[in-house]
């Protein structure tokens, strides 16, 4: 796989690497394209063995840690499909000189019609009738009757890009808006409040839209899932890690709370015998951003972030920009 400018690493399993403006632009700038697609768990030992000597990646959420990072000295850029970079250690591609970029803004809209249509199928029970009908059962009433969105409080954890569509989807169904960000001072329509705390006492929905980070590290753990009403409904689409999965499954095996969504995982793929008989759960494989045109603008710009910073510029998508200029020779 020898090209004239060296070879870039594709683990993302939506690149497509003949696309004109995506993998030709890499091929016509004279790199190689080694696509090796993460379509399950990849161990750090299994990611080193496949970089080698490639001086890009435009990855998945491959486990890019110190070791993997200081074993791959020709590396200069990680271009991540999305923008979570919680797989890849910062202060080794700090130290390193290797870029770090993201495709910020480009899967905000579909994360967001994810998470509403996560909340109206627990909301409306639409995955619990589904197999009830498919198993010739037709139960309308009683405790298979669903509820509906307008006139509950639904609370979101993180009030940024996503957390914003997310409430501009909100807004038009009757329901009262609070939410936590310490980032965010105020959001025309929506009551911030003070703690997380204060947020689970009063949400009917918890929709969770903040980066994985160790202060948010399982923002949502058995503590603080007790404070939820025992109606209340819990969505995650935003990381697997802010919540303690073996804690919420326990929590709706026990009825503490009444359903939850969950987009992503702690592991994942996660193991499939942990969601046995839990009715109350939707599950989806860590799609809420993925979309026919979501794809489309995250791989170009993955792509234009790669081509750029090897071209030694310093894109808006690099989020560790000093480690840009720490390149090394």
């Amino acid at each position: 796989m020898s090209a004239e400018r060296g070879r870039i690493l594709v683990t993302s399993p939506v690149y497509d690497p003949a696309g004109a403006e995506t993998g030709a632009r890499l091929l016509a700038a004279g790199y190689a394209i080694d696509l090796q697609p993460r379509l399950g768990v990849r161990s750090p030992e299994e990611l080193q063995a496949l970089l080698g000597d490639a001086v890009g990646a435009i990855a998945s959420t491959d486990p890019f840690t110190r070791d993997v990072i200081e074993a791959s000295p020709a590396l200069r850029v990680i271009a991540r499909v999305g923008v979570g970079s919680d797989s890849i250690d910062r202060e080794a591609a700090d130290a390193a000189g290797v870029a770090i970029a993201i495709t910020p803004g480009q899967n905000a809209e579909t994360v967001a019609d994810h998470a509403l249509g996560l909340i109206l199928a627990l909301v409306r029970k639409i995955a619990v009738q589904d197999r009830a009908v498919r198993a010739g059962r037709w139960e309308r009433v009683g405790a298979m009757a669903p509820g509906e969105l307008f006139g509950r409080t639904v609370g979101l954890i993180g009030a940024g890009e996503i957390g914003r569509a997310v409430i501009r989807r909100l807004q038009g169904f009757g329901v009262t808006l609070v939410a936590y960000d310490p980032a965010v001072a105020s959001l025309a329509g929506v009551e911030m409040l003070p703690s997380v705390e204060a947020l689970l006492r009063r949400a009917d929905i918890v929709s969770l839209h903040a980066p994985l980070i160790h202060a948010t590290r399982h923002i949502i753990d058995a503590e603080r899932l007790a404070l939820m009403k025992p109606t209340a409904l819990l969505v995650n689409t935003a990381r697997g890690g802010l919540v303690d999965q073996p804690a919420l499954l326990q929590a709706l095996r026990d009825q503490r709370i009444a359903g939850a969504a969950l987009d992503v995982f702690e592991t994942e793929p996660p193991d499939a015998g942990e969601f046995a008989a839990l009715e109350t759960l939707i599950l989806s494989p860590h799609l809420a951003g993925i979309s026919h045109e979501s794809i489309r603008r995250m791989t170009v710009m993955a792509t234009d972030s790669v081509l750029r910073v090897l071209a030694g510029e310093m894109p808006a998508t690099v989020i560790n920009a000093e480690a840009c200029r720490r390149r090394r020779p």
